[in-house]
């Protein structure tokens, strides 16, 4: 193993956005097997420091690999489309639409069986944007688009918890 490699080198993964997220798991927990600093006691504090700075860059690359948000975005930048989205929030006018729509009817809702139909939309629209960024990423190669639909999914995914946040305060 080497500290240096990819997420993707790192888990022996294919560089792509499908993947299996049993697979994922499963070789998460091989690699924390082999590097689990107890494993090392033996050998002494150095090599348990070592096997502890292992453990830590498998966990990270684990929470990047499994999230398909965090992966694409990971992704998008090891091809040369960072996601930027500190910098960059400009929107197609039909995004900003669909998100001002969401806005109010999340504004407007007054009972649970509302706000989980608006969830049920926003899901949908969500598992549609993963399924292109895996098209853009995959088939057609297209880093930057793909960084594009990244960004709009971060809006997506702060309004889906904006959305649980209501459903948390009506259960109260």
């Amino acid at each position: 193993m080497n500290l240096n490699d990819s997420d993707f080198e790192l888990f022996g993964l294919p560089q792509r956005f499908a993947q299996e997220r049993a697979g994922i798991d499963a070789r998460w927990k091989d690699l924390q097997r082999e590097a689990h600093p107890d494993r090392f006691a033996a050998q002494g504090p150095a090599a348990q420091r070592v096997a502890l700075q292992w453990s830590v860059r498998i966990n990270e690359a684990y929470q990047r690999l499994k999230d398909p948000l965090k992966r694409a975005a990971y992704l998008c930048e090891r091809l040369g489309a960072p996601i930027d989205a500190e910098n960059n929030t400009a929107m197609p006018p039909e995004f900003l639409m669909e998100q001002m729509e969401w806005r109010e009817a999340l504004d407007e809702a007054r009972d649970e069986e509302e706000l989980e139909d608006l969830s049920d939309r926003v899901l949908r629209r969500r598992r549609d944007m993963l399924a292109r960024i895996g098209q853009l990423l995959d088939q057609e190669g297209d880093a930057k688009a793909a960084a594009q639909q990244v960004r709009a999914l971060m809006f997506i995914e702060r309004f889906a918890a904006d959305i649980d946040s209501r459903l948390a305060q009506l259960g109260q």
